[in-house]
């Protein structure tokens, strides 16, 4: 069969509206709609608890792309040579493998990971990709308030020269990487077996969707076009109004990206990939929105509004539509079950990762009792299993703990009431998978076996 894999950069799980089911997390931005997700998911398997481990952007892809674990051996860094990537092996069993993408951090010198492709296109201009060296034609001030230093109105005014000559919304970057990815599917229908990797860097911020799509913020919102937020405390550079109009670019950009793919989908159906393809679409990572108090990644922000991913995955003929189901995976067990439904089950002997096939095909309900996420640099860990959530915060600071089902949006840390999960899920993986090391004879349970259960 063909394999089609759709990766929708910074997509929150809760912006997508069949995990949503209309309730938004925030009180003053009405919930994102993806009407095309929502249909194509009739067809597929619905993962509710799939995660990364090692982030942010290039680990998790090569997590997706390697079947290998990234957290805590790999940082952002370019594909090494003993690295073997899905296009190496389809390519060497007779595939021909194609990349299109706008994530400008694929074709940065010395990545290297477009190897192993028959055939890559890159759709240029994405955020601060180096694409255009003449100042905007734009006032930047209409883009920033009087709080973004020199940096990041340089950010913001990269990503506006670049997208200076944006008139159409076919001008926009999702609808280009459609618009490639229609025109590869459509000249390679020929071949016996397709691979085609589909990367969307949107909805990844800057956060400037067209006119017909900025619909989710407040009508009476008169201040600068907040494309592009900052980090650190959002009260130390945004207003009440300034976050809730972020907040709706963001929603306007999902509902975008969605417009965008509807059209895939509808390709893949005219051209009949559907009938004879496995097809994929997730994320790396979703995006703080100010619900812990902070936009952007970080290190620090190990919550679900970063962690919890959409996964839809789709056999061909859709044989496995309809299913939902809670099954705990990591992204490094992506290319093992790819393999697996492939009957190429001796190339995965090698990876860390573990094929969730029985669970894709409704055999069974369970594939891993706890998942891990964190950064490489950074020495905070989230473990989490389908009802609690454990954070390991740095020595001095306050562990986490919440109970998923009753307190979704994280806000009551019981780490105090139930020590006994939290020393559980610390338990779950080793101090390899920890850092910085725990100290010689601790052990992870023991920062709870030594004194009060709060405190690291």
């Amino acid at each position: 069969m063909n394999v089609i894999v759709i990766v929708l950069d910074s997509l929150r799980q809760d912006h997508v509206s069949l995990y949503n089911k209309g309730q938004g997390p925030f009180d003053d931005v009405r919930a994102c709609h993806t009407p095309n997700l929502d249909k194509f998911a009739e067809g597929c398997t619905v993962f509710h608890n799939a995660y990364p481990e090692g982030l942010p952007t290039m680990p998790v892809r090569l997590a997706l792309m390697t079947g290998q674990w990234t957290l805590p051996f790999r940082s952002w860094e370019p594909l090494r040579e003993t690295d073997i990537t899905i296009a190496e092996i389809l390519g060497g069993r007779g595939y021909v493998c194609g990349l299109i993408s706008d994530t400008y951090h694929y074709r940065a010198p010395g990545m290297n990971y477009h190897r192993g492709f028959h055939a890559y296109r890159w759709v240029r201009g994405q955020e601060y990709d180096p694409y255009t060296s003449s100042p905007t034609r734009r006032n930047v001030d209409d883009y920033v308030n009087s709080n973004f230093d020199h940096q990041w109105r340089g950010r913001a005014g990269q990503f506006l020269a670049n997208t200076d000559g944006f008139m159409e919304e076919s001008h926009w970057f999702p609808a280009q990487v459609v618009d490639e990815s229609i025109a590869w599917l459509r000249a390679n229908r020929s071949h016996e077996r397709v691979f085609l990797w589909i990367d969307s860097f949107d909805p990844h911020e800057p956060w400037d969707p067209p006119a017909r799509w900025d619909t989710y913020g407040a009508s009476d919102y008169s201040g600068p076009r907040l494309i592009l937020p900052m980090g650190g405390p959002m009260q130390n550079w945004a207003s009440p109004q300034e976050v809730r109009h972020i907040r709706g670019l963001y929603a306007g950009e999902v509902a975008f990206v969605d417009h965008c793919f509807g059209r895939l989908f509808e390709a893949l159906g005219e051209f009949g990939y559907l009938d004879d393809s496995l097809v994929i679409i997730t994320n790396d990572h979703g995006h703080p929105l100010g619900d812990h108090g902070k936009f952007l990644k970080g290190t620090d922000r190990m919550h679900s509004e970063l962690l919890k991913c959409p996964f839809l995955m789709r056999l061909p003929g859709g044989r496995n539509g309809g299913r939902e189901t809670k099954a705990l995976l990591q992204f490094h067990d992506v290319l093992p079950t790819i393999l697996n439904v492939l009957e190429m089950q001796s190339d995965t002997i090698g990876m860390h990762g573990r094929s969730f096939r029985p669970v894709l095909e409704g055999d069974v309900e369970d594939h891993r009792q706890a998942v891990i996420s964190g950064y490489h640099p950074g020495q905070e860990r989230c473990v989490r299993d389908e009802t609690w959530s454990y954070v390991r915060r740095p020595e001095g600071q306050p562990d986490e703990l919440y109970n998923l089902d009753e307190d979704p949006r994280e806000t009551r840390n019981l780490v105090d009431e139930h020590p006994e999960q939290a020393r559980r899920l610390a338990s779950a993986f080793g101090a390899d998978l920890y850092r910085p090391p725990v100290r010689a004879g601790e052990g992870v349970q023991g920062r709870y076996e030594m004194g009060s259960a709060s405190v690291s």
